[in-house]
């Protein structure tokens, strides 16, 4: 296909993508406020874990303290952060679409090998990410009463929308983005860049650097989260690590009858074809010297010269 071909491809996917992406961020921004066939509305659910920490450690409104909102202080906060988590919402809804749609511009330039790879290794992302996604929202009611109750016989915390709902994004984020690190060190195993042997060696480093990541990377900086990420994600590691050792095994095993055969040892070579038995040639050691050229005969001089004496 030529180049141009290849841009239009690419123009068309992208178009494609982004009205999938546009058409969920519509629903995203209806469904903050509304709920559906027994769903509770994006709203509250993303205010649960809020809610869910008790009234003394939070701001109390209503005429029981029983009433949980977030604050606004601008007059287009709640417009605009309805638009942002619309948007989040759009595009993790929208993602079989887009995935599918930069899964099939890559595809044709892949082998069947790596086709099948790709498919398994795309579906496992998803999967990882959805449940780093999953572990952030069950840990943030934990690491909410932690942060908010810390001081609340001195103070009581009154969030605005915007910076819980900044807060619960980023968390997911780094969530959902560090489970990804397992399934890269198994897509280097497979590539061949990175060995069981390797990993064996390095398992207390990676350990170390793991518990290090999450302690900068968790946006709360409180023990609860940080030590969710780093556990989940070591187990995950250990999990890829058994996966690349039964990788190189099978591996060795399925190339251990050439493996063995030293660099200097002739190959065998298939029978010529329309051969048969004896005559099928096969090398099975140092190939002969070749013959000389010619014979040892002397050369005849012209009618009436003297014979040569030089051979060929």
């Amino acid at each position: 296909m030529p180049l141009l071909e290849h841009i239009y491809e690419l123009r068309t996917r992208l178009l494609i993508a982004v009205g999938a992406i546009v058409l969920t961020l519509g629903f995203g921004f209806w469904w903050y406020g509304s709920g559906f066939l027994g769903v509770p509305s994006l709203g509250s659910i993303l205010t649960g874990p809020y809610c869910d920490i008790p009234p003394g450690a939070r701001l109390q409104l209503g005429a029981n303290g029983d009433d949980c909102r977030l604050l606004a202080t601008g007059p287009f906060e709640q417009f605009m952060l309805r638009l942002k988590v619309a948007a989040t919402a759009g595009i993790v809804l929208a993602s079989p679409v887009w995935l599918y749609q930069l899964w099939a511009f890559i595809t044709p330039g892949l082998h069947r090998n790596e086709k099948r790879y790709g498919i398994v290794f795309t579906i496992l992302a998803a999967l990882l990410f959805v449940g780093g996604a999953v572990l952030a929202y069950v840990v943030i009611v934990h690491a909410l009463e932690f942060l908010l109750s810390i001081g609340d016989n001195v103070q009581t915390t009154a969030l605005s929308g915007t910076q819980y709902f900044s807060f619960l994004i980023h968390l997911i984020l780094i969530f959902g983005v560090s489970f990804e690190i397992p399934l890269l060190i198994a897509m280097l195993n497979v590539a061949g860049v990175l060995s069981y042997e390797v990993l064996a060696r390095s398992r207390r480093g990676i350990v170390m650097g793991v518990f290090v990541f999450a302690a900068v990377a968790s946006p709360g900086q409180d023990p609860f989260s940080m030590l969710a990420l780093a556990v989940a994600v070591c187990v995950l590691v250990e999990v890829s690590i058994q996966f690349a050792r039964l990788h190189d095994r099978r591996r060795k095993k399925d190339r251990a009858e050439w493996l063995d055969v030293d660099d200097e040892s002739a190959s065998t070579i298939a029978p010529a074809d329309g051969l048969e038995g004896s005559d099928a040639v096969r090398s099975t050691g140092p190939l002969p010297a070749p013959a000389p050229l010619g014979g040892t005969q002397p050369l005849q001089a012209p009618s009436g010269g003297a014979a040569y004496d030089d051979t060929i």
